[in-house]
């Protein structure tokens, strides 16, 4: 619900509305992008040692700096993402959203501006208002890649403090290749300097290696993940980030104290045990969102190429309309505002036949624009 009229909320926030997804009991629920896979037992087992063993302690506050955590992070990225980095280097939060948090708390804030290209995560936007940092939202081609030529005038003029750059992006599922990146960050140098954050949300499904290496001696340069996605564990809410040691120092200087509990420290050192593992089940997703892309296509959606765990779908003359239609169908995607798109979450191939079965159904001549010959 909007904030109260009744209560002296700060002004940007007056009859804004709270981020969220539809959470409906629905047989095929594809809104949220989330690993449809169960953590596997034996890993499931893992963490109950480990946070049994956490348990007999917790009435001491846990490791404030997570370095146990910290290191282990630091491993998984450098054996993975294509570039050695060290503890000092990675900074782990409540989620990926603490982290950008935690991000704009020390770089943004009142009388300062932030910066991302939309259609994006809109979790950007919102965590600068909530943080009293200015949003500009940056431009994008008609086929939500990123115009860089008009990214760059606009970088320049608006001198922003932060950028965002979402790879895969949410919600078109579009990659970022590292020219675009290195062209915005030094646009933001010569402007500011500013700092530029690579959000890789959706990194481990990507088609492409992560752009990781970039922040080698860039210390203004920041990449975002998350174990939600990959590694299966939404309901873990773990975050992490990899910079320059100096970024990793500045966001210790806003992070609340003991920020993760020794029961999230446990439960995720665990999940890193068992990597290869959850890997594989991102084998299996990338496969299945490859055969969504095909049969949508051959279904006579258009499809945006995608890199991520979900397919951006359409277009529809009322993407609400044609997003209830399938929700009649049991099948429950997300509808971002996007005009004339919806988008699937990658979910087991029952799932993905269940929400291809209803989209064949869809009345084309009702719902999907036509396309020029």
């Amino acid at each position: 619900m909007p904030a109260s009229d009744e209560l002296p909320v700060r002004e940007e926030l007056r009859g804004k509305s709270p981020y969220g997804a539809p959470q409906l009991d629905v047989p095929v629920r594809l809104n949220t992008n989330e690993n449809p896979y169960p953590l596997p037992e034996p890993l499931v087992a893992r963490i109950a040692e480990r946070v049994t063993e956490a348990a007999r302690t917790l009435n001491r506050y846990p490791d404030r700096d997570a370095v146990e955590l910290r290191t282990e992070l630091a491993r998984y990225l450098s054996r993975t993402a294509g570039h050695q980095v060290d503890r000092t280097q990675v900074w782990a939060a409540n989620g990926s959203n603490e982290v950008l948090q935690q991000l704009l708390q020390a770089f943004g804030g009142p009388g300062r501006t932030a910066i991302g290209f939309e259609p994006s995560y809109s979790m950007h936007a919102l965590i600068a208002r909530g943080t009293g940092t200015g949003w500009i939202s940056g431009p994008r081609h008609d086929d939500f890649t990123i115009d860089v030529e008009a990214a760059v005038r606009v970088i320049a003029e608006r001198r922003p403090d932060v950028v965002f750059v979402c790879s895969p992006n949410n919600p078109t599922g579009t990659a970022v290749d590292a020219e675009t990146v290195l062209a915005l960050y030094e646009a933001a140098q010569s402007a500011k300097p500013s700092m530029v954050v690579i959000d890789e949300a959706y990194g481990e499904f990507s088609h492409h290696p992560s752009l990781l290496p970039l922040i080698e001696g860039r210390p203004r340069l920041v990449l975002s993940r998350t174990m939600s996605k990959a590694f299966g564990a939404a309901g873990l809410r773990l975050g992490y980030l990899a910079a320059d040691p100096a970024v990793v120092d500045a966001v210790q200087l806003v992070r609340l104290p003991y920020h993760l509990s020794a029961v999230t420290q446990a439960t995720a050192l665990a999940a890193l045990e068992y990597t290869g593992t959850l890997l594989a089940y991102v084998e299996q997703l990338k496969s299945e969102r490859d055969r969504l892309v095909t049969q949508l296509r051959a279904a006579g959606c258009e499809v945006t190429a995608s890199d991520a765990n979900f397919v951006q779908f359409g277009r529809f003359q009322d993407s609400h309309a044609a997003w209830r239609y399938l929700l009649d169908q049991g099948v429950l995607v997300r509808d971002n505002g996007v005009p004339g798109w919806l988008r699937v979450s990658a979910g087991t191939p029952a799932e993905n036949d269940a929400f291809l079965d209803a989209v064949r159904k869809l009345n084309k001549t009702a719902f999907q624009k036509e396309t020029a010959a």
